[in-house]
């Protein structure tokens, strides 16, 4: 027998962001790397990469420039807090909507 003092409910939403480990429509804020102090960009060498170790969605690439991901970074901030020279930043997502700063 049913108990009447609950109800039945069901999600009528369909997939969209955020479904198979796409986090980055979660995030508020967004890393921006000034590549005049980012270590490998600098030097031109494969060196430092602590954002690409420390980030825990593998949204950062170990390239020369590293790049981040943003379908997959949530904004965490890791990177950021990681960086020896201080060359990523947060900054806010709503710096980046539409009429905002250049992506």
């Amino acid at each position: 027998m049913p108990d009447s003092r609950f109800k039945i409910m069901t999600s009528a939403a369909t997939s969209g962001p955020g479904d198979a480990g796409r986090t980055g429509s979660w995030r508020v804020e967004r890393p921006v790397i000034d590549y005049s102090r980012c270590t490998p960009a600098r030097t031109g060498r494969h060196a430092c990469h602590l954002c690409w170790f420390y980030c825990p969605d593998v949204a950062v690439s170990k390239t020369i420039e590293p790049q981040f991901d943003l379908d997959y970074c949530k904004g965490c901030g890791i990177c950021a807090e990681e960086c020896p020279v201080g060359a990523i930043t947060m900054v806010a997502e709503e710096t980046f909507a539409e009429g905002g700063a250049d992506e």
